[in-house]
């Protein structure tokens, strides 16, 4: 059974930092594109951050570039996400995707993900 399992969220005063993991296990995603995405209640889910399967292409949505890094550490088949300089309009429940098959680019689309973990919540005081 696959499974994508998310830790490290939880409260942080505006202006601080946290480190989200994504740990895969019942298959590797090493070859395949990982991405993190969030969501608040009423609202969509929305992109945050993609890693290529080789780590080498990242992307960023415009709301967290500067202030979030994505990263990945394959041998240990788990993805990153580092958050800094949190703001309050950063809280949500922070998911982990993962794509399969020829799947090796990251992605901005939420259906181009087979896999999802089932989410941490990160909450910013102001």
């Amino acid at each position: 059974q696959v499974q994508l399992v998310e830790s490290g969220g939880g409260l942080v005063q505006a202006g601080g930092s946290l480190r989200l993991s994504c740990a895969a296990s019942g298959r590797t995603f090493n070859d395949n594109g990982m991405g993190w995405f969030r969501q608040t209640p009423g609202k969509e889910r929305e992109f945050v951050a993609t890693i290529s399967g080789s780590g080498v292409n990242i992307y960023y949505a415009d709301s967290v570039k500067g202030r979030f890094t994505i990263s990945r550490e394959n041998g240990k088949n788990t993805v990153y996400l580092q958050m800094s300089s949190l703001k309050p309009e950063d809280t949500a429940v922070y998911y982990c995707a993962g794509r399969t098959g020829w799947g090796t680019a990251g992605s901005t689309q939420e259906d181009e993900y087979a896999y999802w973990g089932q989410g941490t919540q990160v909450t910013v005081s102001s």
